[in-house]
């Protein structure tokens, strides 16, 4: 029986990793991947890191490093801390091949009296460092999985009434920071489908389960920021207006979609009404706009008015993103109220 043991803070889970697991997963019958918290160096939970892993490698035997030694270093006293904390995570189970790519292979494989396994140590096969790839993974995002680089994404979701402004704003602020936006999919269905104005419960959950697909995949092609034009609630909600009630798995989906957007910023019905033939008029979006409101008070969903002009409007969004960072629960307080200046 052949036991591997990898052990990383994964701060970014990139390709020299996977090649590292990959490798392993051959010579060996089980592999283990201790993943160190270290919240003084990375602010991406460690269950987020280590879901990473799970989800890539399904036969790897992931281990939760609570309260790892922050300390780094090739001193005696760092490296007995560090030895003696992988020795009381093992807890005795017997470890055959210990893998790395970094110096502290050799004498953390003599603690643990198994085979040394430095893998591409001088970055020849995969040539970048873990340190560039957290530096910028924007910059290197060839060498960042899919999976892993959707979680790295701020994404931005614009919701309101009809025409309060939200796909000229995803727009706008696309073309602000260099990235892509994601269209209202519900207009692009609507179009094509709509019968005297209106769309069956089942072709809602086509709408919102649409847009969630389509929404993946333009995280993918993100630099940083998604700007999204509206969400699975705002389907929801016009079930509630259409019909008065939602599907079952549209409520799923709205409900998921309470959770699944880093900023939520509500477009004000303070612009000039945009009367095309397809809606219903202004008061219908005012009585709107309040019901949206309810909805997101209901939902306890933390969100940011946006009302003004376009250039006012702009300069909010920016001011917000200037102040928040994905992860830090400080950053996170943007959300909290409308505390951040015009």
């Amino acid at each position: 029986m052949k036991t591997g043991l990898f052990l990383g803070k994964f701060s970014i889970l990139h390709k020299g990793h996977q090649y590292i697991i990959d490798t392993a997963l051959k010579e060996v019958d089980e592999l283990l991947v201790l993943i160190y918290d270290s919240p003084s160096s990375t602010n991406i939970p460690l269950d987020l890191r280590a879901s990473w892993i799970k989800s890539l490698y399904p036969k790897v035997n992931v281990v939760l490093g609570w309260n790892a030694p922050e300390c780094s270093g090739y001193t005696d006293e760092i490296k007995k801390t560090q030895e003696d904390y992988v020795l009381g995570i093992l807890n005795g189970k017997k470890v055959t091949h210990f893998y790395s790519s970094e110096p502290y292979g050799e004498h953390m494989s003599k603690a643990l009296n198994c085979i040394e396994r430095t893998i591409d140590i001088k970055r020849s096969t995969v040539t970048i460092s873990a340190s560039k790839v957290q530096e910028n993974p924007f910059k290197y995002r060839e060498f960042v999985h899919p999976l892993v680089y959707r979680d790295l994404i701020i994404n931005t979701v614009f919701v309101g009434a009809p025409s309060t402004g939200k796909s000229t704003m995803a727009e706008l602020m696309s073309k602000e920071y260099s990235t892509v936006f994601m269209p209202e999919y519900g207009r692009e269905y609507w179009d094509a489908c709509q019968i005297e104005r209106r769309l069956t419960p089942e072709q809602l959950v086509e709408i919102a389960e649409g847009h969630l697909e389509r929404e993946d995949k333009m995280l993918e092609k993100s630099n940083r920021y998604l700007f999204t034009d509206t969400n699975a609630i705002t389907t929801y909600m016009f079930s509630l207006d259409y019909h008065g009630y939602a599907h079952p798995r549209l409520q799923e989906l709205a409900q998921y979609a309470e959770k699944r957007y880093d900023l939520v910023f509500l477009c004000g019905d303070d612009i000039p009404y945009d009367d095309t033939w397809d809606r219903s008029g202004d008061t219908d979006r005012k009585i709107f706009q309040r019901k949206i409101i309810a909805d997101l008070l209901r939902r306890r969903i933390p969100y940011i008015d946006l009302n003004g002009t376009q250039e006012e409007r702009v300069q909010k969004v920016k001011n917000v993103l200037g102040k928040y960072e994905k992860y830090n629960s400080l950053g996170n307080l943007v959300n909290l109220g409308n505390q951040v200046k015009e």
